[in-house]
């Protein structure tokens, strides 16, 4: 039988072509993220304050001061390395598939004070860490990964962290009415549910450290839900 699920529909070629019809500039992301320009502060200081919470619940990880390493996935022109994890980490590798983007991040300040270090122009879905992480962080960029993929990146994932190391997750969330995924012909992407989620990461040898929602986007603006994972591996 044919297989029919939303992920089988994902066309990498399609997804690239979308995202280089994007202008790389400081505000891509606000373009990517709907042009709400208020929309990205809320969304830092949403990740600011989860992380700080997950930092608290991990032995061995200091609550306080930053981190060694970590590793943005997904990362675009550098929102995230930016806005949070030039912050909270003293390195910061970026992993992003888009050339132009990358050229952004190679750009920035960040890149020419050290502080963004190796930058990786692929998927990742090929991406093979080859360093240890004391976060991970992914963020609306998964969609773009078919199951299996994003079965074999999780997996990756956990052999890249040290020992008090986190995976952060934070996705858009599937609003279909049937408790399914949603196929998105535009940008070629899938936004899964949460017990899909869930799924993959089980599978995967990860357990959920802790799990919220995203809070304080206008409800007017009927956006999709986004929910924070915390990820460590099953003991």
């Amino acid at each position: 039988m044919p297989n029919t699920s939303p992920d089988s529909h994902i066309d990498p070629a399609a997804s690239l072509r979308y995202w280089n019809s994007v202008a790389a500039n400081a505000n891509t992301m606000l373009g990517m993220l709907g042009n709400y320009p208020w929309y990205t502060r809320i969304d830092l200081r949403g990740s600011k304050t989860f992380l700080t919470k997950i930092r608290r619940l991990i032995p061995d990880c200091p609550t306080s001061g930053k981190l060694a390493r970590g590793a943005d996935c997904g990362a675009g022109v550098g929102r995230v390395t930016e806005g949070l994890l030039s912050q909270v980490c003293t390195s910061i590798d970026a992993i992003e598939p888009v050339e132009k983007f990358t050229h952004v991040i190679r750009a920035s300040q960040l890149h020419r004070d050290g502080v963004v270090q190796d930058i990786y122009t692929m998927g990742i879905e090929d991406w093979v860490p080859e360093k240890k992480y004391d976060l991970i962080w992914t963020q609306f960029c998964v969609g773009h990964l078919t199951d299996v993929q994003l079965g074999r990146y999780f997996g990756r994932c956990r052999e890249a962290l040290v020992d008090s190391g986190v995976i952060v997750v934070k996705e858009n969330m599937s609003t279909d009415p049937q408790g399914l995924d949603m196929f998105d012909e535009e940008d070629s992407s899938v936004t899964r549910t949460d017990e899909k989620f869930r799924m993959l990461f089980r599978e995967a040898g990860l357990v959920v450290l802790a799990s919220e929602l995203q809070l304080g986007f206008p409800k007017e603006f009927k956006l999709l839900p986004v929910r924070f994972y915390a990820l460590r591996p099953l003991k």
